[in-house]
């Protein structure tokens, strides 16, 4: 049977990747999608293992609304490389100062 560190560390594990993955890449805004969406699957992670090993239903409860807000989240997200892609052809984080107003 899995242990409860060793979920929590792989967990961990996922979300220092993420975090890396954030600072490594600046430039791309579908990687740095993909790496916040990535954070809130580790954090979801966390409150399952912790539901399933104390025995409670509340954290896996509260993963359905974490869930919710990704999906709107990534639906945004995507919306807004959508326009960023047509109005500038790329889809470089620095083109996105550019959109204001």
């Amino acid at each position: 049977m899995i242990t409860l560190p060793e979920v929590l560390s792989l967990a961990a594990l996922i979300f220092c990747i993420s975090v890396a993955g954030i600072f490594i890449n600046r430039k791309n805004v579908l990687i740095l999608l993909m790496c916040i969406e990535l954070m809130l699957l580790s954090v979801n992670m966390n409150f399952i293992a912790f539901s399933h090993f104390l025995g409670d239903v509340h954290g896996q409860v509260f993963v359905f609304f974490i869930l919710t807000v990704a999906a709107a989240e990534a639906a945004i997200g995507l919306a807004i490389l959508i326009v960023l892609f047509r109005k500038k052809n790329s889809i470089n984080v620095d083109d996105l100062r550019s959109m204001k107003g």
